[in-house]
């Protein structure tokens, strides 16, 4: 049997070696969307302090 007989042309063959890039996302994306998740956090609950305060007032 050759390799022929099995191959799928709609299955692209990967190399072993070649599937860091495609999988992981580069460490700054992630710290950067870590650093906006906490900022953003930080804003929304100084906002809503800042109405919870004006609102008993």
């Amino acid at each position: 049997m050759s390799d022929s007989e099995h191959y799928d042309p709609l299955t692209p063959r990967r190399s072993k070696s070649a599937d860091t890039q495609e999988r992981r996302m580069p460490r700054g994306v992630v710290i950067r969307l870590f650093a906006y998740l906490v900022a953003g956090h930080v804003i929304a609950a100084f906002l809503f302090l800042l109405f919870t305060v004006a609102g008993k007032g």
